[in-house]
C-alpha cells in the first residue's frame, strides 16, 4: 500500500507546523500536551500558537486545535515555548512571549521583548486572562533578549522557575527565580557550564530517586563524531558535589530537540520531545501535503546503574501489540508498519537492514544509523554512537519514523524516514529477533477544529 507519511503512533498536526512540546500536564483525570503550532503554515512561518492535545490516557488523544494565540502587545510576535503546572484546582500555563521590534536590531542585543506570561485555565482550554510576570528589565544585566521557555515546579513551600538564557558574551546558562505566590518572582541566580554553547534552551528540572538532573537544548556546541553531530544538542546535566557535570545528550538521532518532562499520576517520570529540529540541512516530504513533524512517543525516565538516565517506551504500548513473527538471521521478512522490533541478547556484530533504505549495524563499539536511500532520508546521511558493549536493540518503527533503543534505552536514536509503502523488507545478518505488529493510537479532532 502507498504510504501517505501519516502516522499511527506519532502525535502531528492535521495540517500545519509543529515543534516544541509545551504544558506537559496531568488535569484534572486527563493528559494534556501543548506545542508549538502555525496552523496555517507547514514551514512554520505565521504566528506561533500553542496546539492542544488531550486525553484520558497516553494512547487516545483528543485535538482541540489552537488554544493560545499571539492576541497581546506582550505576545504579539509568538506564544514560545513553557510549562503547566497544577495548583488549587487550576492548570497553570507559563511561557514566554515573543516580541519583536521594528528597526535595525539584531535581535540578540536589542530588540526583542521576552515576556514570562501566565494563563489559567479549568479545562485545559477555556484560557483567563494573560498576566505579564517577568520582561526583560527583570533578567540580569549581562543577558541577551534571549531569555525563554519557563519552566515551574514547588520545592519546599516555594514556587521556583528556570529559564534557558544567552549572555551578551554568548555564553548559555540558566536563570533561577523564587516565587510564593506564582505571580511574583525574585531572581536567585544563574548556573552555568564553561565553554558550552552560547543559548540554552527548554530547561527542565528532572528528579529520579533522590537524584537531580538539568535538562536543556544548548545550540552552538562545536560538532564532533558521535556526539553533537545534530545543528543543536538536547541532554542533561547531573548535578553533583562539584556542581553540574556529566552532559550526555538524550538522543543521538537525527530528529530530537527541546524534550519537556512531566510527572504521571502513578509517579511515571515521563519525557516527549519535538521530532524534529530547527535550521536542519535535511527536509520532510509531508511539507507539500501541509504538514511537517510530529512528538516523540512518550518515553518513560529512570534512574541507570552508573546514575545517567535510561529511557523506555512507555508501557502502554504493550497493549497495542499483535502476535510476534520471528526474523530469523539471513532470511528477508516483509512487515507492514507500524512495529515493534526487539532483539534482546548480547552480540559481537550484526547489521540490520531496511531493504534499499537504510541501515543498522553494530561493529567495533560502535552503532551506525546509516541511510541509503536519500529519497527515503530526504538529506539525512548518518548518526554514530560509541557502547562499551552491545545487550540488545529495541526499535517502533511507524510509517515514517523510527524510534530506536539501545541497551534497554540507555542511548537512543531517532529518525523521520518516507518510505513509499507502508510494507518494508527488513534482513538481520548476524541478528535475530521478533516483530510485533502495532495498533495505532486513536486520535479525534473536535468539530471546531
Amino acid at each position: 500500500m502507498k504510504n501517505n507519511w501519516r502516522q499511527k503512533l506519532h502525535l502531528e498536526p492535521p495540517q500545519g507546523w509543529l515543534n516544541d512540546p509545551n504544558g506537559l500536564s496531568f488535569f484534572n483525570g486527563e493528559y494534556h500536551v501543548y506545542f508549538q503550532y502555525v496552523p496555517d503554515s507547514a514551514d512554520g512561518k505565521g504566528g506561533k500558537c500553542w496546539g492542544h492535545w488531550v486525553g484520558s490516557d497516553l494512547m487516545h488523544w483528543r485535538f482541540t486545535g489552537a488554544v493560545l494565540y499571539p492576541d497581546t502587545p506582550d505576545d504579539r510576535s509568538g506564544v514560545y515555548s513553557g510549562c503547566g503546572f497544577v495548583k488549587d484546582g487550576l492548570l497553570n500555563l507559563f511561557y514566554t512571549g515573543n516580541v519583536k521590534e521594528e528597526g535595525n536590531h539584531d535581535y540578540i542585543t536589542s530588540g526583542r521583548g521576552a515576556n514570562v506570561i501566565r494563563v489559567t485555565t479549568p479545562d485545559g482550554v477555556t484560557m483567563s486572562e494573560k498576566q505579564t510576570l517577568l520582561r526583560n528589565a527583570d533578567y540580569p544585566d549581562y543577558c541577551s533578549c534571549h531569555v525563554r521557555d519557563p519552566k515551574v515546579w514547588e520545592e519546599d513551600g516555594r514556587y521556583k522557575m528556570v529559564l534557558g538564557a544567552r549572555t551578551l558574551d554568548d555564553r548559555g546558562c540558566v536563570l533561577f527565580y523564587d516565587s510564593a505566590d506564582l505571580e511574583h518572582w525574585n531572581f536567585e541566580r544563574a548556573e552555568s557550564i564553561p565553554d558550552f554553547g552560547y543559548m540554552w534552551e527548554c530547561p527542565d528540572i528532572i528528579e529520579l530517586d533522590g537524584h537531580r538532573f538539568l535538562g536543556m537544548s544548548p545550540q552552538g556546541v562545536p560538532h564532533e563524531d558521535y556526539c553533537f553531530q545534530n545543528v543543536y544538542s538536547a541532554g542533561y546535566l547531573r548535578y553533583t558535589d562539584d556542581g553540574l557535570t556529566g552532559y550526555e545528550e538524550w538522543d543521538s538521532g537525527f530528529d530530537f530537540y527541546a524534550p519537556q518532562t512531566f510527572t504521571a499520576p502513578d509517579g511515571r517520570v515521563l519525557l516527549i520531545g519535538w521530532m524534529g529540529i530547527g535550521d536542519i540541512p535535511y527536509t520532510n516530504p509531508t511539507t507539500e501535503l501541509g504538514w511537517q513533524h510530529c512528538l516523540t512517543i512518550p518515553r518513560e525516565l529512570t534512574l541507570r546503574e552508573d546514575g545517567g538516565i535510561r529511557q523506555r517506551p512507555i508501557l502502554e504500548l504493550n497493549g497495542r501489540k499483535g502476535k510476534p513473527v520471528s526474523l530469523k538471521d539471513g532470511e528477508p521478512l516483509k512487515s507492514e508498519l507500524p512495529f515493534y522490533f526487539a532483539s534482546l541478547a548480547d552480540n559481537d556484530g550484526f547489521t540490520l537492514t531496511f531493504e534499499d533504505m537504510l541501515t543498522m549495524s553494530w561493529s567495533g563499539g560502535v552503532f551506525e544509523l546509516r541511510f541509503t536511500n536519500d529519497k527515503v532520508g530526504c538529506g539525512r546521511d548518518v548518526r554514530r554512537v560509541k557502547l562499551d558493549r552491545f545487550t540488545g536493540i529495541e526499535m517502533i518503527a511507524d510509517t515514517s519514523s523510527l524510534e530506536i533503543y539501545l541497551n534497554g534505552g540507555e542511548r537512543v536514536m531517532s529518525t523521520r524516514f518516507y518510505p513509499v509503502d507502508t510494507a518494508v523488507t527488513l534482513r538481520a545478518e548476524g541478528i535475530g529477533g521478533s516483530i510485533y505488529p502495532l495498533n495505532g493510537m486513536e486520535v479525534l479532532s473536535d468539530d471546531t477544529v
